[in-house]
């Protein structure tokens, strides 16, 4: 449902109501390119508007519709994303020694990744399937994704419900700036590791000696 815009939502949630917003968050949490954000807005501001859905049943649905959809990314990732990049990741210079090194930092600072993944858009599509991909324990993805989305989709909720229109107005700006956030973060983040990558990677060595090969051979 790539074709799926803004102005197809009203009609959808006054036919499918909830359903629609757990539906296109989910799909969204697994890679794809929904705009599982906008669905939860204008869904919020319909509530507002119309009284024909409850916003709290609209924030329940878009967190367990966000929930759904990261753990399925997650589970993609965990299953073919290690192999996607132990085949493909020479063509970039993704090293298996690289590999490693991300693999390290989910492990040391995934948590706070995949909790602000949920407020920027690239990384809501590809979060899950990042962590999954980088070896990050299940159950600590559960609980800082679980928190993540239960704060996303109540703040989101809650301020489109509560300013109506005027919310969907500065949406977009509002996602412009945590976009251009994590950006910086990122840069910074980039800068940090290629002054000490070296030292980082021997770290991840450490933690994961031998091949790669053999992570793949203990998903089978």
């Amino acid at each position: 449902m790539p074709w799926l815009t803004s102005a197809d939502l009203p009609h959808l949630l006054h036919l499918y109501g909830y359903a629609i917003v757990a539906v296109v968050v989910a799909i969204e949490g697994m890679g794809l390119p929904l705009p599982g954000e906008t669905t939860l807005v204008a869904a919020a501001i319909y509530a507002g508007s119309t009284g024909r859905l409850d916003i709290g049943f609209v924030i329940l649905a878009a967190f367990l519709g966000a929930v759904v959809g990261d753990n399925t990314g997650f589970w993609i990732g965990r299953l073919i994303g290690l192999r996607l990049a132990l085949r493909y990741g020479r063509y970039i210079h993704f090293t298996e020694r690289r590999i490693k090194l991300g693999q390290y930092l989910f492990w040391r600072h995934g948590g706070k990744v995949v909790f602000f993944a949920r407020f920027v858009v690239l990384l809501r599509a590809i979060g899950a399937f990042l962590a999954g991909m980088n070896r990050m324990p299940w159950r600590r993805f559960l609980v800082f994704n679980a928190c993540g989305c239960a704060a996303w989709s109540t703040f989101y909720g809650l301020a489109a419900y509560a300013a109506g229109n005027e919310f969907e107005r500065v949406s977009g700006p509002i996602g412009a700036v945590t976009t251009v956030v994590a950006l910086v973060a990122l840069v910074a983040g980039l800068v940090f590791l290629r002054r000490h990558e070296q030292g980082l990677a021997d770290e991840a060595e450490r933690h994961w000696p031998g091949p790669l090969s053999e992570q793949v051979g203990e998903l089978r």
